[in-house]
């Protein structure tokens, strides 16, 4: 098999029996005893769990798998790795390259409804002249793209992997976009080949903080963060000593693999209402949800997907440790507690936009598209006269 070829276009072809077997395992779910009255204060609620494994056990993947492969799906084979991704061409009188790269826990699901706003600016209220042509990566291990069978394969391999699949494709200069590890792969694109992009756009980034330079007001915000970490940062801790025993149990179970995913979008996401109240469905729809879950049950990703933590912050994370990046930055974050004001974002970027918006959590491609897109849009557009991208 050469290195940097197609190993075909791809369709997503699940066996009947791999999901006849999920239904058989949802219904026949063993449920723990948990404290009553504890919502979700523990974790993952109870009745709602229940109630997600009853809806997901009657999900029409059959009709999911048809619209997903409604989009143009490859698996490239780059010699180190091969990858799954979506390469969707732009509409438009010279679109750019943009790479975008899902995070954790979801998948190439969560791009699903920008790639269209993107790639195809005029069918939907904009403006052709900000088309791109749009790839959308699974991440080594996630989802379609098969698992690496050796340690090492942290942030910026996977940066490396992706320059590679835009040459592929044909693109020497590209921009690239995410949030979660999309955010660490786009920083170390930015960090380890700033001639191949044209600019960098992220929705979570953590810069180096010194607390003892802080202002008292960034000091209310760095305490108020330290505190969200405190309480909800377990599973890192888990994910990036020992990813290999959760991924026994989360592997097996599929109610346990839903509880642990949708504890975070639960959490993560700007999914409170005006009461006080937080409801998943305020983001999210049924199809996003199972889809994503689907995807990781029956290609098993879960595990590899942990192991992707013990992977980047065993190597000294780029998340938290960046190199200045000299590449045009643009910045949008969106309504969750890691938002670092500007003025401590700029020492380490080469920040042209920053901006603060607070409709949508850590999810903004599934929560916010509408204002991603528009966030896109409005960064690469000065960046574009002049970006020689597209290989004749």
């Amino acid at each position: 098999m050469q290195g940097g070829g197609d190993v075909g276009e791809y369709r997503i072809d699940v066996d009947p029996a791999e999901l006849a077997e999920l239904h058989d395992r949802l219904e026949r779910t063993r449920w723990p005893d948990t404290l009553p009255d504890t919502g979700w204060a523990d974790g993952a609620d109870l009745s709602f769990v229940k109630q997600m494994c009853e809806d997901w056990r009657h999900h029409d993947w059959a009709a999911t798998q048809d619209r997903l492969n409604e989009l143009p799906h490859h698996l490239v084979d780059l010699g180190d790795a091969q990858v799954h991704c979506i390469h969707q061409r732009g509409v438009g009188p010279d679109p750019l390259p943009l790479v975008l790269t899902h995070g954790w826990p979801s998948s190439f699901v969560e791009m699903l409804d920008v790639i269209g706003p993107l790639t195809d600016p005029e069918a939907h209220g904009g403006d052709g002249a900000d088309a791109f042509h749009v790839v959308v990566p699974s991440l080594p291990g996630y989802g379609f793209s098969p698992a690496p069978t050796e340690p090492g394969t942290d942030a910026g391999v996977i940066a490396d992997l992706w320059v590679k699949l835009m040459a592929h494709f044909g693109y020497d200069r590209f921009g690239s976009q995410g949030g979660d590890w999309g955010s660490a792969v786009t920083t170390a694109l930015g960090a380890r080949h700033p001639d191949r992009l044209v600019g960098i756009h992220l929705n979570m980034l953590a810069p180096p903080i010194d607390p003892a330079t802080l202002t008292a007001e960034q000091r209310r915000w760095w305490d108020d963060l330290a505190d969200y970490r405190d309480q909800e940062w377990g599973y890192v801790h888990l994910q990036r000593t020992k990813p290999h025993t959760p991924a026994f149990a989360l592997t097996d179970s599929p109610a346990g693999l839903a509880a642990w995913i949708l504890e975070k979008w639960w959490r993560w996401s700007d999914c409170e209402g005006p009461d006080g109240r937080r409801d998943l469905w305020r983001r999210f729809t049924p199809e996003q949800v199972f889809t994503n879950l689907t995807v990781y049950w029956v290609t098993r990703s879960i595990g590899p997907s942990l192991r992707l933590y013990r992977e980047t912050f065993g190597a000294g994370s780029l998340i938290s440790q960046p190199p200045r990046i000299t590449v045009p930055t643009g910045v949008a974050l969106f309504n969750e507690p890691n938002r670092p004001p500007r003025e401590l974002v700029e020492p380490w970027y080469d920040l042209r936009r920053y901006t603060t918006i607070d409709e949508g959590g850590h999810f903004p491609a599934m929560e916010n598209p509408a204002a991603l897109v528009e966030e896109v849009r409005a960064f690469f557009r000065p960046l574009r006269e002049g970006a020689s991208t597209v290989r004749a």
